[in-house]
């Protein structure tokens, strides 16, 4: 497994690999959904290619980049455990050199939900996967579901920009008690830990709903809120009912549509959400 910190080196290796080239990008602190992530990827991809770096651009004021957790020697041995060839490692001066001001808008869909709460998050994501995109020319790109607003902006990017680079979503991997496995995850200790596993039974109580025949939207965000107000340690941020495509938020669930919330959990920030109906995002 070949460590590479530069553009230019990364550009010259990816000469020499074989299609079909596969990517995963990471911030690191890697944990079982990335795991599934490089699993799915290997089984695709003649060559695999994975980015480490965590990217400034897609952190606000007062948000976690710098306590974000960071375990290089680990994810280097989750990585080479999982056969990857090449590990994408840039410096933060390698991805923004010096005087650059070029961001990518996603457009609508990244100014809603986690865009609303979160102002330029998704352009900071647009922004690093298209420079992922640039430098490492994948014939296709693995992203987790849990991040379901993210896979829907990076999909419209990459076909808006017409980057030819096919986008597959795998699917998440929660622990024993339904909480959606996350890098933020290793912030919660004790009574916290225990409370965020309301984020998923609350999503598994409007499914509940929804298969007992429940269509309007505002009943299945309100159950969504009663399982919380219940839960007081946690405290809900947003819950959306919406089409799964364009993200607007739905009155009538006459088609498949998703559930999706954000919840603080002591310090920690938390996102996940659900399908109803459809075969994934």
């Amino acid at each position: 497994m070949r460590v590479i910190e530069t553009v230019s080196d990364m550009r010259g290796a990816r000469r020499a690999m074989r299609s079909p080239v596969g990517l995963v990008p990471t911030m690191g602190a890697l944990h079982g959904g990335h795991e599934a992530l490089l699993a799915r990827a290997r089984d695709a991809s003649a060559t695999l290619v994975a980015s480490l770096f965590v990217n400034p651009a897609q952190f606000g004021p007062g948000e976690d980049f710098q306590r974000y957790p960071r375990d290089r020697e680990g994810d280097l041995a989750v990585f080479e455990r999982h056969r990857v060839d090449a590990v994408f490692a840039p410096r933060v001066g390698e991805m923004y050199p010096e005087g650059e001001a070029t961001r990518v808008d996603p457009g609508p869909i990244g100014r809603v939900l986690e865009g609303e709460h979160r102002p330029g998050h998704f352009l900071g994501v647009a922004t690093v996967v298209a420079k992922l995109f640039a430098v490492i020319l994948p014939d296709v790109a693995f992203f987790g579901e849990k991040d379901a607003q993210q896979l829907r902006v990076i999909r419209r990017m990459a076909r808006d920009l017409l980057f030819g680079v096919e986008i597959v979503g795998v699917p998440t991997v929660r622990e024993a008690d339904g909480l959606a496995m996350s890098s933020r995850n290793r912030y919660l200790r004790g009574a916290d830990r225990r409370a965020a596993a309301v984020l998923h039974r609350s999503l598994r109580e409007a499914l509940s709903l929804w298969e007992a025949g429940e269509r309007d939207a505002e009943a299945l965000r309100g159950r969504v809120r009663d399982t919380f107000a219940a839960a007081p340690l946690a405290e809900l941020e947003y819950v959306s009912v919406a089409d799964p495509d364009t993200l607007a938020e739905l009155e009538t669930v006459d088609r498949p549509a998703l559930v999706s919330l954000a919840a603080r959990v002591g310090g920690t920030r938390l996102i996940d959400n659900i399908l109803l109906g459809g075969e994934g995002p």
